[in-house]
């Protein structure tokens, strides 16, 4: 057997030899699924390079650990059919590296920065490793900012960071990606903004329907989508968050302009992880996860932040396994998020969209030193007003709604006209529900809930509250009717 391998390794050196226009050539020793061992005999290649294999180069390898004076360990980004010991691999003599620039806008891409959507590749596009530093301290902003989406129930009780993270929980048909695309309209349209959606582990179904939503809704002039499918080696899926954020970066550092970037799904990305760290023989940490899961989170979550050029905001989906929010992969998540936005089911079906639960959904935003007295006095009012209303439903279905008090018919009142206010008509639906959509600004969602709270429209029907933009909407409905 050694004689063997010395044979073989001879007949692999005097191949290298001939190939007199590589500048570092190397040969597979081992195959263990995704997991590749390779021999330079020139030079060991960095961490993080980029080599090939196969015929055209094929077969994508990363380099993860080197193990001796002559051989890498690497995780391969492609499936690794046809690839047998002896095989030549080329060292690229760079990292992966994913395209930046104007070129890449309304595109869709792999993790390789090939465009999966059936058009020419882009022109006039640079070319920029994944692997970028965090921004230093110094380059980041010290103020707490308030980004406004346009979205009154968003705005109002749970107000995001401009730079900061957020996470979505909504399962199937509770409106979920309406949401993500009507965010995406407003920062295109009204904040002049660059979106970035992200597909982790993402089926082909739904990243074929979001990508025709959107370009329906005319928001994929200024999108740029980027997947690893379910399909794709954990090593593929590993990295296209990371591709993802660098054109991300591009558009903050370069073009000085906001960026949403929406991740759908981070918990794929921990698991890609753990499968990246488990085919490399480490020894699993808690529950299985990595032992280095905390750190992988923290390189891709720290990126996203508010500097002096400009923000990156994120949005993204979280899976919590077996609703175990104790779950490791949960509780570092959710270190890393600023606020937390829960979609109902029971508000969707009653036809109170968006259907975010306003009782469950929270902000570390909230706070009077970053959204103000006023703000966060009439949050706090709104809350109370609807969390009572809701110990109260259990009464009304059982006794009736005569039964009440007077003062609790009054909170009844209230929460119902807050809740139907707090309904919006979205730009991105308005050829499905015939209603308008409608951007509207945080002090005209605080005015029309403090007036709502002021029982000055005690008197109006509910239906003119829903559906619509700001109050006044309601009013020009009551004097159109009085008028008839």
């Amino acid at each position: 057997m050694k004689r063997c391998d010395a044979i073989m390794r001879g007949v692999v050196k005097e191949q290298i030899e001939n190939k007199n226009n590589y500048s570092n050539l190397g040969s597979v020793v081992s195959v263990r699924g995704s997991i590749v061992d390779i021999r330079f005999e020139k030079y060991l290649p960095p961490i993080y390079s980029l080599l090939r294999a196969g015929k055209g180069g094929r077969i994508a390898i990363e380099v993860l650990t080197q193990l001796d004076s002559h051989r890498v360990r690497g995780i391969a980004l492609t499936p690794t059919e046809g690839l047998s010991r002896g095989t030549l691999v080329e060292d690229t003599g760079g990292p992966l590296k994913a395209p930046v620039g104007r070129g890449i806008l309304s595109r869709m891409f792999d993790v390789f920065g090939n465009p999966i959507d059936h058009r020419a590749p882009p022109s006039n596009v640079r070319w920029r490793t994944i692997h970028q530093a965090p921004p230093p301290l110094i380059r980041r902003s010290t103020r707490s900012e308030i980004f406004e989406t346009g979205i009154k129930v968003i705005d109002v009780l749970v107000p995001l960071e401009r730079g900061g993270k957020a996470g979505l929980f909504g399962g199937a048909g509770v409106g979920k990606t309406v949401l993500l695309t009507e965010m995406i309209h407003n920062v295109v349209r009204q904040q002049k903004g660059v979106s970035i959606f992200c597909g982790i582990g993402e089926r082909c179904r739904e990243g074929e329907e979001l990508y025709r939503d959107m370009k329906e809704a005319g928001v994929l002039p200024n999108t740029v989508m980027v997947f690893g499918q379910m399909n794709e080696p954990p090593g593929a899926r590993f990295r296209v968050g990371h591709v993802a954020l660098t054109m991300a970066e591009y558009f903050r550092d370069d073009e000085h302009r906001d960026v949403l970037l929406l991740i759908d799904n981070i918990f794929r990305f921990i698991q890609a992880g753990s499968e990246v760290s488990g085919l490399m023989g480490q020894m699993p940490s808690r529950l299985g996860y990595q032992p280095t899961m905390g750190t992988e989170l923290s390189e891709l979550e720290e990126r996203i932040s508010n500097t002096d050029a400009g923000a990156i905001m994120s949005i993204q989906a979280v899976y919590v396994p077996a609703d175990d929010f104790t779950d490791p992969a949960a509780v570092h998540t959710f270190s890393h998020l600023s606020a937390s936005i829960v979609l109902s089911r029971k508000r969707a079906s009653e036809g109170l969209y968006p259907a975010i639960d306003p009782l469950q959904s929270n902000s570390k935003m909230s706070t009077p030193g970053i959204i103000g007295e006023r703000h966060y006095r009439l949050a706090q009012e709104i809350r109370q007003t609807l969390a009572q209303y809701a110990e109260l439903k259990d009464i009304i279905s059982m006794l009736g709604l005569e039964q009440l008090s007077q003062e609790d018919r009054n909170v009844v009142a209230r929460a119902r006209r807050l809740e139907r206010f707090l309904t919006q008509p979205f730009f991105t639906t308005e050829q499905f529900t015939g209603f308008k959509g409608k951007f509207v600004t945080l002090s005209d969602a605080l005015d029309g809930c403090e007036r709502i709270l002021l029982d000055e429209f005690k008197d109006y029907p509910e239906s003119d509250l829903y559906m619509i933009g700001t109050i006044d909407e309601a009013i020009a409905k009551k004097s159109s009717r009085d008028q008839t």
